[in-house]
């Protein structure tokens, strides 16, 4: 058993991470042990939704449990690299402060800026010079981003250097055209490239419009599963089968509860 320091400050960050050090020592917990960055992958990923989901909650005491899921991930995941000799969680925090603080040189320097659209250049262009001006700009842009999140960015990216509409109608243009395309799709194949640049060119509208689609999308899908939730249990109420009603009963019933405020 080890034996927890009578003066561990649960409120300091350095006990979290002994905490993790211990659990990951030979006399840890067995689970803690035999985890690797690799099978640790989908609890980073599933922590950082359970935060999302608690911000859309906007519920404080949730948001705080679910931050403390995610940085003990992030805290894990350091630890790993200590243990292989290759990173700590001082060099993660020495690099981000420096990354911090290079890239702010409108605040920690002398450049000048206006507004946020000439923060972005700079940002851009201190990271051009970090990139020793090799590579290109979509590289930030990790490619496991889910798909509409990932074509926000790349677009934002590109856009930070003068590539974009000038106005959010010709994007809106672009998304009639590429429906239309959809409907003119002679195959299957077509058909989904044509989509595809349906979504993409969505996607792009929102971003004009400072919209995080995922963000909408997010809300959609609660919407839908709030209102769906809500037909089944009228369904129970009234003793039926919702999947023994007609397409046109199941639709009388959606505006029904819709009616019935279940946005």
């Amino acid at each position: 058993m080890i034996k927890i320091p009578e003066d561990l400050d649960l409120s300091r960050f350095e006990s979290l991470v002994w905490i993790i050090a211990m659990l990951r020592s030979d006399e840890g917990c067995p689970w803690d042990k035999k985890q690797t960055h690799e099978s640790l992958k989908q609890n980073l990923l599933e922590e950082t939704y359970e935060v999302m989901e608690a911000l859309d909650s906007k519920d404080p005491k949730e948001v705080n449990t679910e931050l403390g899921d995610l940085l003990m991930q992030i805290v894990l995941h350091a630890q790993l690299g200590k243990e292989d000799g290759e990173y700590d969680i001082a060099s993660v925090i020495k690099g981000i402060n420096n990354k911090l603080i290079s890239r702010h040189v409108h605040v920690f320097g002398d450049e000048k800026v206006s507004d946020e659209i000439e923060v972005l250049k700079l940002w851009e262009k201190q990271k051009k010079k970090e990139r020793h001006g090799k590579g290109s700009m979509l590289e930030g842009a990790p490619k496991s981003m889910p798909a509409l999140a990932y074509s926000q960015a790349i677009q934002d990216r590109a856009a930070r250097v003068g590539f974009d509409w000038k106005d959010a109608d010709g994007v809106l243009e672009k998304v009639n055209e590429e429906l239309r395309e959809v409907k003119e799709a002679k195959n299957q194949e077509e058909k989904e490239e044509e989509i595809g640049d349906l979504l993409f060119a969505i996607c792009n509208y929102a971003r004009h419009c400072e919209i995080d689609l995922e963000e909408a999308l997010r809300k959609a899908n609660s919407k839908f599963y709030r209102r769906f939730t809500a037909m089944e249990s009228k369904c129970q109420d009234k003793g039926k089968n919702l999947a023994d009603m007609s397409f046109d009963e199941m639709n009388a019933l959606w505006d029904e509860v819709k009616k019935e405020g279940n946005n």
